[in-house]
C-alpha cells in the first residue's frame, strides 16, 4: 500500500486483538535474577510470594519459559469496553518539524483511568476476585494506576485501598476523587495508618514520599488484613506480561500496512508501559529476526538507568518487599517532587534492567522543563494534552525526529502516548507560569543513597 493511503488513525478489528500476552522472558538468552527472600538471601518460591501475591499472578511472575500466556475470555472481554486502542500517524508534527522522520505513536488513553494501566489493572483485579478475596492494597504515583486499579475493583465488586504518593494526593485532587468516586479509599503516603508509614515519616519529617513509600504501606496493609493481597501497577514480571499488548496491538497495526519501525521510544519510571511497548518487537530482535533501536526515557530527577547501578535492591523504602536485581538509586531514594508522578521511583523492572545491561536497549534522562515544552507543542500541533510522563517520550521522539532534518534520514519513529494530562494542569500552570523548575540530584546524593543497597553475599 503506498505511503499516502495510510491513515491518520489505524484500527484492529475486535477480532485482532491479542487472544494471549507474550512474555519477552522466554526469548531472553540471559533471563532476569530472581528475586529474593529478604528473610533468607535465597530465591523466592512461589510460596515466599503467595502471601503478598495473589496465586496466579505468582505463577505468571515466576513463569522465564511460556512464550504465550492465553488471556481468559472475561479480561477479553473488559478490554472490548476500550481496545484495540489507536495507533496515530503524526502527519501534523511531521510536517510542524518539517521533518523526513515518518512518527507514529500508540495512544493509551482513551479509558477513564487515563492511561494504559488499566490493562494490568483488570487482569490483577480478575486473579484476585476468582481467588475468592475481599480485596487489594496498591500504591499510585501520578494516580493513574489507583484509577485504573478502583474502576477494575468497582466493575468486579473488590475493596480497594490505595496508597497515594503525598506529593501527587496534593497535586491532583480531581484524580483522587475519581478513585473515590469508583469506590476506593486513598491515604496519602507516608501515612500515620501503618507501621512502616510511621518510620519513614519518623526519620524523614515533612516528606513530600515516594512510590517507594508507598508501596512499603500497601504490602503492610495486605500482609495485616484477612482477604487482601497486594497488586503493584508496574516492575513486575506479571505487569510487563500483561502490557505487551500495547506493542502487539502496535506491531499488527503497522503489519497491516507494511511499516517496520526503526527507533521505539518510551517513557521509564518503573517500566510497565515501555516494557508493553516494546516486547514484541524486542522479542524478534532477540530472535534474531530484524534490528530495532529501543529508546527509554527518564526524568533526571529520578535516573535511576543512567545513573543507577545495577545491583539487588529493595522494591521498598520500607524493606519490606523481596529483593530485585535492577539498576537503582538505592531504596532509601526519595526524588523531588517532580510533576511526572509515575516515573517517581527509585528502581526499573528487572527484565528491562537484564535488557539494558545486555546493551539492547539505550536510556536518556532529560529536565522536565524541556519535557513540558515538547507536552505544550504536541498538544498545540496533534490536539492531545499528553500526561507528564507521556511526555518525556515525546521529548525524545521529537529531538529523534530533528536529528533526522538535519541528516535526511527517512527513519521510522514510534512511541507510547500512555495517557492525557487532564488531571494534571497543576503542573502546566507551573509551567506556564514560569514557577517550574529542574532539580537533578548530586551525585554524592545518589551515592550516598546507593551506599545503603544491601550486602549481598
Amino acid at each position: 500500500m503506498t505511503e499516502n493511503k495510510i491513515p491518520y488513525k489505524i484500527y484492529l478489528e475486535e477480532s485482532e486483538m491479542p487472544q494471549a500476552w507474550y512474555n519477552v522472558r522466554a526469548d531472553m538468552p540471559t533471563k532476569p535474577a530472581p528475586l529474593l527472600n529478604p528473610a533468607t538471601g535465597k530465591p523466592c518460591a512461589a510460596a515466599d510470594l503467595e502471601a503478598v501475591f495473589c496465586g496466579e499472578l505468582v505463577k505468571q511472575e515466576l513463569d522465564n519459559d511460556t512464550r504465550y500466556i492465553p488471556i481468559p475470555q472475561e479480561i477479553r472481554d473488559f478490554y472490548k469496553m476500550y481496545r484495540p486502542s489507536p495507533l496515530v500517524r503524526a502527519y501534523c508534527l511531521e510536517e510542524k518539524l518539517g521533518t523526513p522522520a515518518k512518527i507514529y505513536y500508540k495512544f493509551e488513553g482513551n479509558n477513564t483511568s487515563g492511561s494504559h494501566k488499566l490493562n494490568s489493572a483488570i487482569a490483577q483485579a480478575y486473579y484476585a476476585k476468582n481467588q475468592g478475596l475481599k480485596g487489594v492494597t496498591t500504591e499510585t504515583g501520578a494516580g493513574q494506576w489507583g484509577t485504573a486499579l478502583a474502576m477494575a475493583c468497582g466493575y468486579l465488586g473488590l475493596d480497594c485501598k490505595v496508597y497515594m504518593v503525598k506529593c501527587s494526593y496534593e497535586q491532583k485532587p480531581f484524580r483522587r476523587e475519581v478513585m473515590r468516586t469508583y469506590g476506593a479509599s486513598v491515604t496519602p503516603s507516608p501515612s500515620e495508618t501503618t507501621e512502616v508509614g510511621r518510620k519513614i515519616l519518623a526519620e524523614n519529617p515533612g516528606t513530600t514520599g515516594s512510590l517507594g513509600c508507598a508501596i512499603s504501606e500497601a504490602v503492610e496493609a495486605a500482609t495485616t488484613h484477612e482477604g487482601y493481597r497486594y497488586v503493584l501497577g508496574s516492575v513486575l514480571n506479571q505487569v510487563l506480561l500483561h502490557q505487551s499488548v500495547i506493542g502487539m496491538e502496535a506491531k499488527a497495526a503497522l503489519d497491516k500496512y507494511g511499516v517496520v519501525p526503526d527507533t521505539i521510544i518510551g517513557c521509564a519510571g518503573g517500566g510497565s508501559n515501555l516494557g508493553g511497548l516494546i516486547s514484541p518487537f524486542m522479542g524478534e530482535m532477540l530472535r534474531g529476526e530484524r534490528e530495532y533501536k529501543f529508546i527509554a526515557v527518564e526524568p533526571a530527577s529520578c535516573p535511576s538507568l543512567t545513573r543507577g547501578v545495577f545491583a539487588y535492591d529493595f522494591c521498598d523504602t520500607g524493606k519490606v518487599c523481596p529483593l530485585a536485581k535492577m539498576y537503582t538509586l538505592g531504596s532509601g531514594f526519595i526524588p523531588s517532587a517532580n510533576h511526572a508522578g509515575g516515573l517517581r521511583y527509585h528502581g526499573m523492572s528487572p527484565v528491562l534492567s537484564e535488557l539494558y545491561h545486555e546493551g539492547l536497549m539505550e536510556a536518556r534522562s532529560v529536565e522536565q522543563t524541556k519535557v513540558f515544552e515538547a507536552a505544550e507543542y504536541f498538544a498545540r500541533v496533534e490536539g492531545i494534552l499528553p500526561a507528564p510522563e507521556s511526555s518525556h517520550a515525546i521529548r525524545v521522539a521529537i529531538d529523534e525526529a530533528l536529528r533526522c532534518r538535519e541528516t535526511g534520514e527517512e527513519k521510522t519513529i514510534l512511541f507510547g502516548l500512555t495517557g492525557t494530562g487532564y488531571f494534571d494542569l497543576y503542573a502546566y500552570q507551573k509551567f506556564n507560569d514560569g514557577q517550574m523548575d529542574d532539580y537533578v540530584p548530586t551525585d554524592e546524593e545518589i551515592a550516598a543513597s546507593v551506599a545503603t543497597l544491601p550486602k549481598l553475599g
